[in-house]
C-alpha cells in the first residue's frame, strides 16, 4: 500500500518515520526539494512530490498540514483521491469535504510519539475505512476508533495534547528533586525511569489502585500527593482537557 504524506511539519515527520517500514511513501512539500530534504533528513525510502498540480486520484492521503492552510494547499490539488486521512485538528468532515474531493474521509489525531511507534492515535469517520485506518495507524502505536466527531474533539485535548501536559509534569518534577538538592543529570534520569516504568503500570491497572499501592499510611507519598491536592493539580489537569477541547 502507497500512503501519501502531504507536509513537511512535525507530525508529519512522526508518521512518516513511523510508517516508513510498513509501506510506501510519497511525500509531498511545497516543492520536490523541500519534500527530498524531509526525506532525507529523516532518512525515508519515499519519492518526493511537490503539492502544486499534484494529481491525487485514487490515493490514499495523509493530509498533515495546519488547519489555516487547508484552502491553499486543497487548491493546488486536483482529482478525487481514494481516502483523505485528515491530520488536522479542530478541523471538521465536512469542511475537509468542501475543499478536498474524496470517496472517503477519515479524522485522525495521533501525537508526536508516533515516531518511536508509541502514538496513542484517535480516529473517526467514514466505517467503511474503519479497519484499514485502524490497521494503517496501528504501525506508529494503538489506534482507536471513536463514534463521533465530538468524541475525536475530546480526544484531541487528551491524547493529542496530553504529550506537552505530562511535558509540563514531567519538569515540574525534576525540578522539585532540584530545589531539594539532587543534581539535574540525576533528576532528568530518575524522571524518565519513572514515566518509562509509569506506562506499563498503568496498561493493566487503575490509577487509583496504582496510588493506593504505593500511598502508605502517614508516608511519604501521602505527604507529597496532599501537596498536590492542596495545589490544585488535579482540578488544573480536568481544566485542560476542557478548554482543549473548547478550542478545537
Amino acid at each position: 500500500m502507497t500512503l501519501s504524506i502531504i507536509g513537511t511539519g512535525s507530525m508529519s515527520r512522526a508518521l512518516a518515520i513511523g510508517l516508513n517500514k510498513a509501506f510506501d511513501l510519497e511525500i509531498i512539500g511545497r516543492t520536490v526539494e523541500k519534500a527530498q530534504e524531509f526525506i532525507n533528513a529523516n532518512n525515508l525510502n519515499a519519492t518526493a512530490h511537490q503539492i502544486e498540480d499534484l494529481d491525487i486520484s485514487d490515493k490514499r492521503v495523509i493530509f498533515c498540514v495546519k488547519p489555516y492552510a487547508l484552502k491553499p494547499v486543497a487548491d493546488q490539488l486536483t482529482g478525487q483521491a481514494e481516502v483523505i486521512y485528515s491530520v488536522l485538528a479542530g478541523t471538521a468532515v465536512n469542511t475537509i469535504k468542501a475543499e478536498l474531493p474524496s470517496k472517503h474521509y477519515v479524522r485522525v489525531m495521533p501525537n508526536v510519539a508516533a515516531s518511536f511507534g508509541a502514538s496513542m492515535t484517535t480516529l473517526t469517520g467514514d466505517d467503511h475505512c474503519k479497519e484499514e485506518a485502524q490497521e494503517i495507524f496501528s504501525h506508529v502505536g494503538q489506534a482507536l476508533w471513536l463514534s463521533s466527531e465530538k468524541e475525536l474533539d475530546i480526544a484531541t485535548g487528551l491524547a493529542g495534547s496530553g504529550p506537552a501536559y505530562l511535558c509540563l509534569i514531567a519538569e515540574a518534577l525534576a525540578d522539585g528533586a532540584v530545589k531539594q538538592g539532587l543534581k539535574r543529570d540525576d533528576a532528568m534520569k530518575l524522571t524518565q525511569g519513572l514515566f518509562a516504568g509509569f506506562a506499563p503500570l498503568l496498561a493493566s491497572n487503575h490509577p487509583a489502585l496504582i496510588k493506593d499501592s504505593v500511598m502508605s499510611p502517614g508516608g511519604t507519598t501521602a505527604a507529597g500527593y496532599s501537596a498536590l491536592e492542596s495545589a490544585g493539580v488535579r482540578a488544573g489537569c480536568i481544566d485542560a482537557i476542557e478548554a482543549a477541547y473548547k478550542k478545537t
